[in-house]
C-alpha cells in the first residue's frame, strides 16, 4: 500500500489574525514496506503532516492517494483509511483507559465489529510483536512501566491490522531501557511483518539506526530527502534548520580533527565501532 502526497497546503484560522501556514505545496510519495523518518524542528510541519494521512484532518489545498484512491473524496471509507493506517501519538499511554492489558488492545478490534476468535487472535498477535507476555494480560495498563504502557499502547494500533504504522516522538520521555524495548519491538515489526513504517523523532540517533528514507521538513515544506548518509552528510545546513547530525558524527569529526581516518559517512556507534576496532587490527593491537 502506497502513500502519494499530491501539492499538499494545510492553513490553519484561515483568512484571520492567527492565520498559519502549516504545510506549503508538499508533494512526496511513500512506498509499500518503506521505513521512513520525518524530522524537522518544532513547527516544521511533521505533525499537521501524519495527521493527514489518517484522515484526522483535511487538507485546505491538494490531494492523499491511498493505492491511487483519494482518501477524503468519499467519506465513508474514512473509518477504513484509519484501520489501514494506525497512528500512534506522542505519549500514546495516555490514551489507555481499560481495567485490564487485553480490553485495552481489544478495544479497537471490538469496534470494528470482528467476532470474539478473530478479536482474541488480533490482540495476542498485536501484543506478541511488541513483546508484551501473557503474564500481563490481565494487569491494569496503569501498573506498567512506562515503556510497557508504551508498547501497549502501540499494541492498541496494531491490533486494528494497519498495512501502515505511523509512530510519532514513540520513545520520548522513556528511560533508556524503555527506548531500547520500543526500538527494538519497532524494528521487529517492519522486518518480520514488512509493515510501512513513518517514524517522526528528534532523536538523531533513532532515526540513524532504523530507517530507509530521512524526510527533513522545514517551515511546512520538505527542505531534504534521502538515506541517512545522504541527508545527515549536510550537518550544516541540518544546523541552520534547528537540527543536527547524531552525536556520533560529531565525535567522528573530532577524530578526523586528530588524524584518524574516519570516513564523512559514518554516523551510527556501531558503524564507528567497526572502524576504531579495523583500525586497532592494523596496529596489530589486540582486543
Amino acid at each position: 500500500m502506497s502513500i502519494q502526497i499530491n501539492h499538499l497546503t494545510h492553513i490553519y484560522n484561515p483568512d484571520t489574525a492567527f492565520q498559519k501556514v502549516a504545510l506549503d505545496d508538499v508533494t512526496l510519495e511513500i512506498t509499500r514496506g518503506e521505513f521512513l523518518g520525518l524530522i524537522g524542528h518544532t513547527g516544521s510541519g511533521k505533525s499537521t503532516l501524519i495527521q493527514h494521512l489518517n484522515g484526522t484532518i483535511s487538507p485546505t489545498k491538494g490531494e492523499i492517494l491511498l493505492d491511487g484512491e483519494n482518501i477524503h473524496q468519499n467519506k465513508l471509507k474514512t473509518k477504513e483509511v484509519r484501520r489501514k493506517i494506525g497512528l500512534a501519538f506522542q505519549y500514546p499511554e495516555y490514551q489507555l483507559f481499560e481495567i485490564t492489558v487485553y480490553q485495552d488492545v481489544a478495544f479497537g478490534p471490538t469496534n470494528l465489529g470482528l467476532s470474539k476468535e478473530e478479536i482474541h487472535e488480533n490482540v495476542v498477535s498485536a501484543l506478541e510483536m511488541v513483546g508484551i507476555g501473557t503474564e500481563l494480560y490481565e494487569k491494569s495498563p496503569f501498573a506498567l512501566s512506562g515503556g510497557q504502557k508504551r508498547r501497549v499502547a502501540i499494541a492498541g494500533v496494531l491490533a486494528m491490522n494497519p498495512e501502515i504504522l505511523i509512530l510519532d516522538e514513540p520513545t520520548a520521555g522513556l528511560d533508556p531501557k524503555g527506548r531500547d524495548e520500543i526500538l527494538a519491538a519497532i524494528k521487529n515489526l517492519h522486518k518480520e511483518r514488512g509493515l510501512t513504517v513513518i517514524l517522526v523523532s528528534h532523536s538523531m540517533e533513532d532515526v540513524a539506526k532504523l530507517v530507509d528514507r530521512i524526510v527533513v521538513m522545514h517551515s511546512g515544506q520538505i527542505a531534504m530527502s534521502g538515506t541517512p548518509k545522504e541527508v545527515f552528510s549536510h550537518v550544516e545546513e541540518l544546523e541552520q534548520m534547528g537540527l543536527a547530525a547524531p552525536q556520533v558524527s560529531y565525535v567522528c569529526k573530532e577524530l578526523r580533527r586528530k588524524g584518524y581516518a574516519i570516513p564523512e559517512d559514518v554516523y551510527t556507534v556501531s558503524e564507528l565501532k567497526e572502524m576504531l576496532l579495523q583500525m586497532l587490527q592494523e596496529k596489530g593491537v589486540s582486543q
